[in-house]
């Protein structure tokens, strides 16, 4: 017997040992995290209201057996079994179907959440419903909580009067078990379902699921706040206002008087009772066919109305939100000074073809380029547009060797450094200026450093690894030698004897207990992906797909993420696509940090106003810190996410227009501005762009993100959306819709302008039929003054290499087209062409501009000459010193053209 038990016991620890082994890595990474207490805490809300369920629905249950097996007679069941076994027997049944129940209708975050919600303050701009006067507290929070409740109960009281029947009528059932060997199985006829309803119980069962049923047509009535009645309206409109509605509150009697009824053991009138239901379904469709449909417009228009403030609202196009109304000129001369900002950051780097260049000049095995950002970083004392490339490890490019273990989990362990070039900048060869190069970092400006260049959290998938072991890791190559390194960071966690255990069980890895690299000192890192590392800590927010890697004044290099509070329970508006799901309400609650060395993580709120953060800023006090307590050289590259822009920019095209009738007709309705050129050609739409940049009325360069709109099924320019990224402005939202007194050319239309130019052209076939392949990246709009400037660069690169080079420049305003080699000489075309001021600033653009007019207004000659060969030698040792970054020599031969400039 002894032996026995040890068997028994040695086979439930195996049959565990998966659980036990999960259960200890998980603890020991949440301690690394330092969040045990939110991991408890997820494992309790999990677990806690399923287990409640359970327990209540399990007394149901055995009451419904024990009321309905005491109505037979002490004798045996199906002939053999005794009563005390078969009640054993349901016991165990029962917990098993309570338990299968509660996992089918109980959800635990809806139960979470309630309870995180409860006694929030409502704050007075809280949306509520224009029907039922409910805040967004009672739809994210009670509303689903109440449905559960309800699901729970129903269920629960349908299976109940089900084991009732089956208990008290189990002895009859029995006495048919023989002829289940001829293929039949009979019953009496005195076992029907209606004798059960001679039982009190079943009848008082019965009756709780009528008033269930009632409840439920009572809840039924906020569904109709997100129903879809198409392309004009959703929610509650004139039919559900005013014959819906009052014919629910009818069935809800209904369905009490029945309850009643079966009370009153008149179950014939209660079932007669219930088929008038049919009715609440077919007098709203008359009344909407023949009497709404012939007057649509004049019926819905205030039912359109709470639509259109309730998806601007859902959406965050309310608050922090800024309409005006610009009349746009097409051309106009701008003084380079007040936007020399803007202009000397005009991205010229498409990040497309930034990335396959990088990949030919700064090649690293076994790295690769997965990503390139855009930022703003301070250089020399000036704001600057850059785009920043991580190197993240890709093992593939070992071939055959990446699939060996020591090399997958013991030496190639992570990424190395990153490429940051500035966005408008090339080299004369047409490749781009880099701030941040090579392995071992270069840095070409004394504003930036790299202390901590390796990168073991990326955003590309990882096999766990082990770090501080007696094998070194491979840093870089350096000729024809390797780089290694030990890694010495606090990331990951301890790896003893138990964890190695653990993990060769967890992982199906018999070489972690094998290998003799590991020793008392060496860590695990796992879930070091950074969407998979947020999605394990906080699973509840949804994380943008697209996070971006940042060089801290310190050198470290830090990964920001946005997370985002979503919901589809916002009365009355409109739902669309994001991350797989359906959402009506989304706020950028939350901005998350990664160290790339250590891992640490950290989650702060940025949207303490929204009402779901709230909620589960309570449920996990551990988890979340303010924004404040965010380091100032990370705040300064926060920035509004283009995920949550784009979804407002779709929206906006539509819920610009604030008119019911308008809104109704589709008159003013508006598309996003589609391009001719680069990836997006053709029919999408052109993406929202980050750029350095002044609005109007300021004077202050900042650092936002740019969309444009145009009328529908039209290409020319009709509205602008601006995000606003720094300082206390960071969330801000400007829209400016242009009046219709000046057609504004869309970027669609430039396009075809630039097409359409006979030099452009020229060189753009001349280039296709010489084995090379043109490469045209995305046309940017950008504010100036009252009007609008359109950047598009022009790369060429070799059929057999994908190495693209900036080749050309066009740059329009207006009817003013402007096709240089550089952006500097294009600039000073365009300037030119339009007349622009004398006080045109420093710069070497504005500088030649000035001396091409100046010299454009009088006769030439032999000393004007001069001065012009002088300025166009002193502005090619300029971008020669730039490129070289010899900021003070460049700066002297800038100086020496604006005094020619001036003479």
């Amino acid at each position: 017997m002894r032996l026995i038990w040890i068997a028994a016991t040695l086979l439930i620890l195996l049959l565990c040992s998966r659980f036990l082994a999960s259960t200890l890595i998980d603890y020991s990474w949440w301690s690394e995290v330092g969040q045990v207490d939110t991991w408890v805490n997820l494992w309790l809300y999990g677990t806690g209201p399923i287990a409640v369920a359970v327990v209540i629905l399990f007394c149901a249950f055995w009451v419904a057996f024990e009321l309905g097996f005491r109505r037979e007679k002490d004798a045996p069941v199906f002939g053999f079994l005794s009563r005390r076994l078969v009640a054993r027997l349901a016991l165990l049944v029962l917990a098993l179907l309570a338990i299968g129940v509660a996992n089918a209708t109980v959800d635990s975050w809806t139960a979470v959440k309630y309870f995180g919600g409860l006694r929030l303050a409502a704050s007075s701009a809280e949306y509520r419903d224009p029907i039922f006067g409910q805040g967004l507290h009672f739809y994210f929070f009670a509303l689903p909580f109440y449905k559960m409740l309800l699901r729970v109960a129903l269920a629960g009281s349908v299976l109940a009067l089900i084991i009732y029947w089956l208990a008290s009528n189990a002895e009859n059932l029995s006495s048919r078990i023989p002829n289940l060997q001829s293929g039949r199985f009979e019953f009496d006829r005195e076992i029907s379902v209606s004798s059960a309803f001679n039982s009190v119980f079943v009848r008082l069962v019965a009756a709780l699921l009528l008033a269930g049923l009632a409840i439920k047509f009572y809840f039924s009535r906020y569904g109709m706040l997100v129903e879809d009645h198409g392309a004009y309206l959703v929610g509650v409109d004139w039919v559900a206002d005013h014959v819906a509605l009052p014919l629910q509150w009818l069935m809800i009697l209904g369905a009490l008087a029945a309850a009643a009824l079966v009370l009153a053991r008149k179950a014939k009138w209660a079932l007669a009772l219930l088929a008038i239901l049919p009715v609440r379904y077919i007098v709203p469709s008359l009344v909407s066919n023949f009497y709404v449909r012939p007057n649509e417009l004049a019926l819905e228009r205030p039912y359109i109305a709470h639509h259109i403030r309730a998806t601007r609202s859902g959406y965050s196009l309310t608050q922090r939100v800024k309409e005006t109304t610009l009349e746009a000129s097409p051309e106009m001369p701008f003084d380079y000074a007040s936007h020399k900002a803007l202009l000397d950051n005009v991205r010229l780097w498409d990040w497309r073809a930034f990335h396959d260049t990088i990949s030919q000049i700064q090649p690293l095995r076994p790295y690769v380029y997965m990503d390139t950002d855009v930022d703003r970083y301070t250089i020399d004392g000036q704001l600057r547009q850059v785009l920043v490339a991580p190197r993240e490890l890709d093992i593939r490019q070992l071939g055959a060797a990446g699939t060996r273990w020591i090399n997958t989990h013991l030496i190639y362990t992570h990424g190395y450094g990153i490429v940051m070039a500035e966005s408008n900048r090339i080299t004369p060869d047409g490749l781009p200026v880099l701030f941040v190069k090579d392995a071992p970092p270069v840095v070409t400006s004394k504003s930036l450093k790299v202390t901590q260049p390796e990168i073991y959290y990326s955003e590309v998938a990882h096999e766990p690894v082990y770090l501080d072991t007696n094998q070194q890791e491979f840093n870089y190559p350096f000729g024809s030698e390797s780089r290694y390194t030990t890694y010495s960071g606090k990331g990951g966690f301890e790896v003893s004897p138990l964890i190695r255990l653990c993990a060769a069980v967890q992982y199906g890895d018999l070489n972690v207990l094998l290998t003799s690299y590991l020793n008392s000192h060496s860590r695990m890192m796992i879930h070091r992906p950074i969407i998979e590392r947020l999605s394990t800590l906080a699973g509840f927010l949804t994380w943008d797909t697209d996070p971006y890697l940042v060089l801290t004044d310190g050198g470290r290099l830090v990964w920001i993420v946005d997370g985002y509070m979503t919901s589809d329970a916002h009365p009355y508006s409109r739902e669309m696509d994001l991350a797989n799901g359906q959402i009506n309400y989304i706020r950028n609650s939350v901005k998350a940090t990664i160290d790339a060395y250590t891992g640490e993580t950290n989650l702060y709120v940025f949207d303490p106003g929204d009402v779901l953060i709230q909620a589960y800023g309570r449920l996990f006090p551990q988890l979340f810190k303010p924004a404040s307590a965010m380091p100032a050289d990370l705040r300064a590259h926060v920035r509004y996410p283009e995920t949550l822009f784009s979804t407002q920019a779709e929206m906006y095209r539509l819920f610009h227009m604030r008119d019911p009738e308008a809104f109704y007709n589709r008159a003013d309705l508006w598309d996003l501005a589609k391009t001719g050129s680069g990836q997006n050609a053709g029919s999408n739409a052109v993406s929202p762009t980050y750029v350095v940049a002044t609005l109007p009325g300021s004077n202050t360069p900042e650092f936002m993100l740019i969309t444009t709109f145009t009328p529908a099924n039209k290409d020319n320019l009709i509205g602008v959306m601006y995000a606003r990224c720094d300082g206390e402005h960071l969330g801000e939202l400007v829209f400016e819709q242009l009046t219709k007194q000046n057609i504004i050319y869309g970027p669609m239309q430039i396009d075809a302008r630039i097409n359409q130019d006979q030099n452009i052209s020229k060189d753009l076939t001349l280039w296709n039929q010489q084995g090379s392949q043109v490469l045209r990246g995305q046309t940017l709009v950008l504010p100036i003054d009252d009007s609008f400037l359109y950047v598009e660069p022009i790369y060429i690169q070799a059929a057999q290499a994908s190495m693209p080079q900036l080749k050309k420049v066009a740059l329009a305003m207006g009817n003013r087209l402007a096709y240089a080699d550089t952006y500097e000489q294009a600039l000073s075309q365009l300037i030119d062409s339009l007349g622009g001021t004398e006080n045109a600033g420093q710069g070497a653009a504005p500088a030649l501009a000035q001396a091409a007019r100046g010299a454009g207004n009088a006769p030439p000659s032999a000393q004007a000459a001069q001065a012009l060969e002088q300025i166009r030698d002193h502005l090619r040792r300029y971008r020669e010193l730039s490129a070289q970054g010899k900021w003070a020599e460049a700066g002297k031969e800038l100086d020496a053209i604006q005094g020619l400039a001036q003479k």
